[in-house]
């Protein structure tokens, strides 16, 4: 019997504790080398009813099973690729594919099904999984569906759960797993000794400029840009080599096939091996089998050994693609964090500039440049502790953020027992019949229904009327006049636009706290006169483009375009 620790045992109560309660579907995120096997073979011990487990390759139907096995408890497989279909014991481990194309085999009362590397789950209704999950719950309406992962993000959809635990919103009511029920820093593994310490480095000398790609790219462009670096990549190589001489094995992450063959060409031949997804199942076997016994020192993959791979003697990772997600990341790095006799750490070099804490939490976003770093910004309506991308200055004081609302939990003021996310927007396009503030990418006001200007269309007009100038905006400066307050704003080449606010008529307060109360990098709050809106100007966010109409001798403000995502350039912005 596995003594479990006390983070896989956490794992289990919050488990059981929410299905008590709860039919809705739920997480646990733990990183990897945490014991995801063991927390299922436990859930799968303590069940009363059979239950199904579900992973989406053979390793890791096999490793879970053997857990299971460990523990002295009989078990069934169901998966093609390991040649066993069982499907009459309590509990059957199985993969995905074998079990979608069998569902008849499978037409019992199951009372839970445990779904492995769930971020793989889709919401499409003629999914795989989704199939699954349907035909189950036929036979059982409240079967229990929980997953189990240690990246709980993806780029393609955002976050797979909607709630956290800890009382805050992460993805959207189209994520298919309600809740996250329990999650497990990295940082606390390390701590505890139940992970390799990990050595992060900046690349020693070379690197890829991945800068130089755009954010969107095809394979076809990302092939040119590699073909186009070969004394990079030789140099790399050779680095990769000399750091490998005191190193037991070493799995290196490429960014295309084609880069991955080129890699192969400079490592020591006989020594290693490339890994695709076109490698044959009996080729890629047979060369993870002499990896995971030492006869091969270097394996090169290709997005195919990030879950589901376990060779504890890897002391090296070396990374030479990029990736936006810090959860691709830190799977990555984790593939050297498993513990290995006489191993003391692993050594982890960045060839790509992604420049990533292997510590920091996701945080949904795409990190905006390379400057970014994690801030935490606190709600001036619920009081809750964002974390978002943002910029500091040299005493670590936050600059500018990009989070657009706040993600904290509050109590429904129509129903008081029932959680719905806190509606202050940092970020916001405001509606110009009724001032409700919508999300800078909404096309019709939530509130009223109005349709909402597009700021690309709208400075596309101003630009081909005569009467009209657009401003790209840089800053912001004030001046004032007893209680008139004057705004100038100040375009990169040092055009201008000003426009004035007399805060002795309530008409011309009201239009500034309309536009502005919001719009500071601080607690907002309503401004009663000019001095005091003088004094924040500093703090005032700037829009990104002002349109201004002609009136006899003199330009109008008639927009302020705030939170700008389009084709046109902002200012200081590089083309």
């Amino acid at each position: 019997m596995f003594q479990l620790r006390d983070y896989q045992q956490a794992s289990v109560d919050a488990v059981l504790a929410h299905f008590r309660k709860s039919d809705d579907s739920a997480v646990l995120v733990l990183p990897t080398g945490a014991g995801k096997s063991i927390v299922i073979a436990e859930l799968a011990r303590l069940a009363r009813h059979p239950i199904l487990v579900l992973a989406h390759v053979k390793e890791l139907v096999e490793q879970n099973h053997q857990k299971f096995k460990d523990y002295g408890f009989e078990s069934g497989v169901y998966a093609a690729g390991l040649g066993l279909k069982q499907s009459q014991l309590p509990v059957t481990f199985a993969s995905v594919q074998s079990l979608s194309r069998n569902l008849e085999a499978f037409s019992g009362y199951y009372s839970l099904l445990v779904i492995d590397e769930c971020h793989r789950v889709s919401e499409d209704d003629d999914s795989q999984y989704q199939q699954i999950i349907q035909h189950l719950k036929q036979q059982n309406p409240q079967l229990k569906v929980l997953g189990l992962t240690a990246t709980p993000y993806r780029l393609d959809r955002g976050w797979i759960y909607q709630h956290h635990y800890h009382g805050y919103v992460r993805g959207s009511g189209q994520a298919w797993f309600k809740k996250c029920i329990y999650e497990l820093p990295m940082r606390h593994l390390i701590a505890k000794e139940y992970l390799t310490k990990p050595l992060v480095v900046d690349a020693p000398a070379a690197r890829y400029q991945f800068d130089d790609l755009p954010q969107q790219y095809s394979e076809a462009q990302l092939d040119q840009f590699l073909a186009a670096c070969p004394r990079v990549t030789q140099a790399i190589c050779k680095q990769l080599v000399k750091l490998a001489e005191q190193r037991k094995g070493v799995m290196v992450f490429a960014a295309s096939v084609n880069h991955a063959k080129e890699i192969a060409h400079y490592l020591p031949e006989g020594q290693t091996a490339v890994i695709t997804a076109a490698t044959a199942n009996t080729e890629r076997d047979s060369l993870i089998e002499q990896f995971k016994r030492q006869q091969l020192k270097f394996l090169v993959n290709v997005s195919v050994l990030t879950t589901g791979f376990d060779a504890p003697h890897v002391d090296l990772i070396a990374i030479l693609r990029r990736t936006a997600s810090v959860s691709l990341y830190q799977q990555i790095a984790g593939r050297g964090l498993r513990l290995f006799k006489d191993k003391t750490d692993c050594l982890i070099v960045d060839y790509a500039g992604n420049n990533y804490d292997l510590y920091q939490p996701e945080i949904g976003e795409v990190k905006p440049n390379p400057n970014s770093t994690l801030v935490q910004v606190s709600c001036p309506q619920c009081q809750f502790a964002n974390m978002f991308w943002g910029i500091t200055d040299k005493d670590g004081d936050v600059i500018e953020h990009y989070g657009r609302r706040c993600q904290g939990l509050v109590a429904d003021p129509d129903e008081p027992a029932k959680q719905i996310q806190c509606t202050y927007r940092y970020k916001y396009k405001q509606c110009s019949q009724c001032n409700a503030e919508n999300d800078i990418a909404a096309r019709q006001c939530q509130s009223c229904g109005f349709q909402l200007i597009d700021p690309d269309k709208q400075l596309k007009d101003a630009l081909q009327l005569k009467d009209r100038k657009v401003l790209r905006c840089s800053g912001i400066s004030a001046s004032c006049d007893g209680n008139k307050l004057k705004l100038v704003y100040h375009d990169e080449d040092g055009a201008e636009l000003s426009e004035s606010f007399n805060f002795d008529y309530a008409k011309a307060k009201q239009q500034f706290n309309a536009v502005f109360s919001r719009r500071v990098s601080e607690q907002a709050a309503l401004i009663d006169d000019a001095k005091e809106a003088e004094a924040l100007v500093t703090k005032l966010v700037a829009p990104d483009f002002v349109i201004a109409k002609k009136q006899k001798h003199y330009w109008v403000i008639e927009h302020r375009i705030f939170d700008y995502q389009g084709n046109y350039r902002r200012a200081n912005q590089q083309y």
